[in-house]
């Protein structure tokens, strides 16, 4: 049988592969680089449907064992080097990561790691969930190995009972857009997208269309099938695709936390991705060669290393350093480095060398011999031992491993608040709405200059000696006539974690608030968030914002929320403390300059008030800690109030 091996294709994986590591380092400037994952999974589609098809052709059936074989003998190796040496690192130097460390290791063994992180909650977009996962990038290699298992099965029977080529091509089409339309249907504006992310059933359609244009496409049969013309049309055709895959990578509609990408995005993204690579497999045109290049062949062929341990480098190298904000460009090349360098070593490893059970027997055989000749095979053994056995202890032993108090208490905090935010909200609005029917019975200039003389009177007393409120608050700042004052203001609140953490001591100072935070959010989902609000009536005159924790925001977005607030309301933003994340300088200064164009907003200086008390947030340096969230909340209160009350 013809070998088949497209040369190009390393340079499409080195351009996934690329694009992937880059949204892991900087998701706002390169927030469409996590469509290279639907590259990788076209690729596999075609290669891997190509085989069997090319078999039943040549041979009338397909070795379905031998494929496992080769399958686990070139994937598995690496994964679990990765696994374990990940494991030693986090026994060795970052133990909080050990609770439920054997189910995850278990899950990426067996291959169904995707489905354990939705059942767990695990969010791929909340870079700042504490005990941030190493594993966290490892849902694509689940739908790899479920493709790997179960679709030589599929394709038997599609060849036992579609038999015709035409037939099985129209049925993977058909699967292919119900994935898609699945995916569409799952997704819920304003909710994390983690199920349809990581899901194998809402991403197949990469897979799927990767495999009709195998069926259709078949690359042994290619080579005859064309003349120097067709080159000319594929060359165009492979212009245009890859300008489209540009143009939605680089489009802000494919931020993977909107609704576009799941509306279709992705599904026409990889598309294009279809037809680029089948042009590439053409024997005739340009796009071939303009692809094969001793830099892609190098990034292509260790594709599989590089992806497998750019999490654990970033993660681990970014939790040792303290002022990433500091030195972005520095500790970005640094980390690039390290995951080069740590994947060819991986690759030169398991990649030229196969291991064998007796080769590792004897490796060991020689390791215990005494006495003990050192030398270079022996250091190495020692090395590998070493390393199993540190990380094995890690996964035995991590049923016993509790999750760390702090981040326990963090993420309980933000459930407890999440689950009774929506009762308080409820709350606030009706107490809202009294007060403004209370208001239009005092309709006269009269009544209403009465009621202000009345209002005033009342404060005037409250500060004087009335009943106290919140004085527990007092010792954190915050005096007793700004806590008097903040019952009566009105505010709707938009913000993501940091904001959510806090949310129950912002309900008690802020009784008439509407607070609508949640994990994971950015700017770009505030203007559809206020402009639901202000359809229903309830956009109050003080709108507070807390988002930049999980990147910066572009004026457009700004711009589009400034209209929605209008000139008439108040808009508070809440400035960042997020030194370990390349945006924290560029989102304060950004908001300080904001300032200076529109008059009615006001940015609260958390970082300012903040950034120096490191006893007052978790590990993360991001979010408040117990203590934290009341000096996170008497400051922002304290802030409005003074703001409100100069208007």
């Amino acid at each position: 049988m013809k070998k088949r091996y497209i040369t190009g294709y390393a340079g499409l994986r080195a351009l996934a592969v690329i694009g992937v590591i880059l949204y892991h380092l900087d998701p706002d400037h390169f927030g469409g680089g996590y469509l290279g994952v639907p590259v990788f999974l076209v690729l596999t589609g075609y290669l891997v449907t190509d085989q069997i098809m090319a078999a039943y052709r040549n041979q009338g059936y397909f070795d379905i064992k031998s494929f496992y074989q080769r399958r686990f003998k070139r994937l598995y190796p690496p994964l679990i080097a990765m696994l374990w040496l990940t494991s030693a690192y986090i026994v060795l130097f970052q133990r909080n990561l050990l609770n439920k460390l054997y189910q995850i290791v278990a899950s990426n063994l067996l291959g169904v790691y995707n489905w354990w992180q939705i059942f767990n909650g695990q969010s791929y977009f909340e870079r700042f969930d504490n005990n941030e996962s190493p594993f966290t990038h490892l849902w694509t290699m689940a739908i790899d190995w479920q493709f790997y298992l179960l679709w030589p099965l599929v394709m038997v029977l599609l060849v036992k009972f579609a038999k015709k080529r035409r037939n099985i091509f129209w049925v993977l089409v058909g699967l292919s857009v119900l994935s898609a339309l699945e995916m569409a249907l799952l997704f819920r504006p304003g909710q994390d997208t983690s199920r349809i992310y990581y899901g194998t059933d809402t991403r197949f359609f990469s897979l799927g269309l990767g495999s009709a244009m195998a069926v259709r496409w078949p690359f042994e049969e290619l080579d005859n099938r064309f003349t120097q013309k067709d080159g000319v049309i594929f060359n165009w055709t492979g212009l245009a695709t890859l300008f489209g895959m540009l143009l939605i990578i680089f489009s802000p509609l494919m931020n993977a936390q909107t609704a576009f990408p799941y509306y279709g995005g992705m599904f026409i993204f990889s598309f294009f991705v279809t037809v680029f690579a089948a042009v590439i497999a053409a024997p005739v045109g340009i796009w071939n060669r303009l692809m094969t290049n001793p830099v892609f062949n190098w990034l292509g062929s260790r594709s599989y290393e590089i992806y497998l341990y750019q999490f654990p480098v970033m993660i681990f190298f970014e939790s040792r350093v303290s002022d990433l904000a500091d030195h972005v460009t520095l500790y970005r090349v640094t980390e690039i480095v390290l995951i080069l360098l740590i994947s060819e070593i991986t690759y030169r490893l398991f990649e030229k060398r196969r291991y064998t059970s007796e080769g590792i027997r004897y490796s060991l055989t020689k390791l215990f011999h005494w006495p003990v000749k050192l030398s270079k095979n022996w250091l190495k053994t020692a090395a590998f031992f070493l390393v199993f056995l540190i990380g094995s202890s890690g996964i035995i032993f991590s049923p016993l491993a509790k999750a760390d108090n702090k981040d326990g208490a963090l993420i309980k905090t933000i459930n407890d608040n999440s689950k009774q935010q929506a009762e308080m909200n409820k709350k606030a609005l009706e107490s809202i709405k009294s007060s403004r029917k209370a208001a239009k019975k005092s309709s006269s200039k009269k009544s209403k200059q009465t009621s202000k003389a009345k209002t005033k009177s009342k404060t005037t007393k409250s500060k004087s000696g009335g009943k106290k409120v919140n004085q527990e608050f007092e010792k954190y700042g915050i005096s007793q006539a700004d806590l008097q004052a903040a019952q009566k203001l009105q505010v709707t609140a938009i913000g993501d974690s940091v904001m959510a953490s806090s949310s129950d001591i912002l309900h008690q100072l802020l009784p008439h608030a509407v607070i609508d935070a949640t994990v994971s959010r950015q700017a770009d989902v505030a203007p559809q968030l206020l402009q639901s609000y202000a359809q229903k009536g309830e956009l109050q005159d003080n709108v507070l914002i807390g988002l930049g924790t999980n990147g910066p925001f572009t004026d457009d977005e700004v711009k589009q929320i400034m209209q929605i607030v209008g000139p008439k309301r108040q808009l508070f933003w809440i400035n960042v403390v997020v030194p370990t994340r390349s945006w924290q300088n560029q989102v304060n200064q950004q908001l300080q300059a904001l300032t200076k164009k529109y008059k009615n907003l006001t940015v609260i200086d958390w970082y300012g008030y903040a950034h120096s008390q490191s006893s007052w947030f978790y590990d993360d340096k991001a979010h408040p800690n117990n203590v934290g969230q009341n000096y996170y909340s008497t400051y922002i209160v304290k802030e409005m109030v003074r703001t409100s009350g100069s208007n």
